[in-house]
């Protein structure tokens, strides 16, 4: 009877213990200060940017799984080689990609579609937000899947920044649809990847605690805070428009790069890929790059390009030229 007795108090003070514990999480989630963007600048070099909007597509729309109409830009070229799938990064969306994607297109390299990710961009209906971990992963499936029914041409995913790091995670993903490259253009891989700089980045405001709390509940199955916000974005106030999305909740930001096992998403690239980073990069550990991708991924070719910046990888004729290189050794 006492042992019984005994046996039932730990029991209670078990789940006692473990609901304070849960309420203690619940409440760092809830209470911790959530990030606000500045517009005070960054040390990223803005300035570069150069849409031509007399070249920019106007949006086009596709059907995801959920049924909502997702935008993309569609830039023709019938006699290119290749179609890319090139994924736009943090905080803007597809418009900033013009420069690449028009050359590649122009020039009969790839046709080339740049879908505004799911919570981004002019039509974006929750900014900031998406319902799962990992249904930007499905969107961009869903997208692959539809032009794979239409086109017999190889098909390239590529992406910028965590654009690339979105392409990462989904070459590590499970029934993704399946591509016949990868174009990596200084991409964000982890925040615990040798690439990231020592003491992070000018560019993000991160709320730690939270974030250390939604991973806590996650783990317990527990995802009712997912839509929290976890990070901001601190674009420039001279550059912002309306159209982007300078805040993301915890399930935006986790479907936007790598899983923490990063290097088995990386292990994932088994087409031909090709990284290519400035190398005065202002975000990222340029030569870094290397020795972690050899690793992880040795058929990857890492590419450093001397005098372009973290947005140079894009808007850059340097950058261009190397891309289209690579394009016409695909397939």
């Amino acid at each position: 009877m006492r042992v019984g007795r005994f046996l039932r108090r730990i029991g209670v003070a078990a789940i006692a213990s473990a609901l304070v514990f849960l309420a203690v999480v619940i409440a760092l989630v809830v209470f911790s200060r959530p990030p606000v963007p500045h517009g005070d600048g960054t040390t990223l070099d803005f300035g570069i940017l150069r849409t031509d909007a007399g070249e920019l597509p106007a949006l086009q729309f596709y059907e995801a799984r959920d049924g909502q109409e997702m935008p993309y830009r569609h830039y023709p070229s019938p006699n290119a080689k290749n179609v890319l799938v090139l994924l736009h990064g943090s905080a803007y969306h597809s418009s900033y990609l013009q420069p690449l994607a028009s050359h590649l297109a122009r020039n009969d390299i790839a046709e080339v579609f740049t879908p505004d990710l799911r919570g981004h961009g002019p039509e974006a209906e929750r900014r900031g937000d998406v319902a799962y971990i990992g249904q930007v992963e499905d969107d961009v499936s869903d997208l692959v899947r539809r032009l794979g029914q239409r086109d017999e041409r190889p098909v390239v995913l590529g992406g910028h920044s965590s654009g690339g790091g979105t392409a990462i995670r989904y070459a590590g993903g499970q029934d993704n649809a399946a591509v016949d490259g990868y174009l990596l253009l200084s991409p964000y891989v982890h925040y615990s990847a040798p690439t990231m700089p020592d003491g992070g980045s000018e560019w993000t405001d991160v709320a730690t605690p939270r974030i250390v709390g939604l991973s806590i509940l996650n783990t317990l199955g527990i995802t009712a805070f997912n839509d929290e916000y976890v990070i901001s974005f601190n674009m420039p106030n001279a550059v912002r428009d309306g159209t982007e999305t300078l805040r993301y909740s915890y399930d935006l930001q986790i479907s936007m790069h790598p899983r923490d096992d990063y290097g088995s998403d990386i292990a994932g690239l088994d087409g031909p890929s090709l990284l290519v980073v400035g190398a005065q990069d202002e975000t990222f550990e340029p030569e870094a790059f290397r020795p972690l991708f050899a690793q992880y991924s040795p058929d990857t070719e890492v590419r450093i390009l001397d005098g372009l910046a973290h947005f140079g990888v894009v808007t850059e004729p340097a950058a261009h030229r190397e891309i289209a290189e690579w394009l016409r050794s695909v397939g």
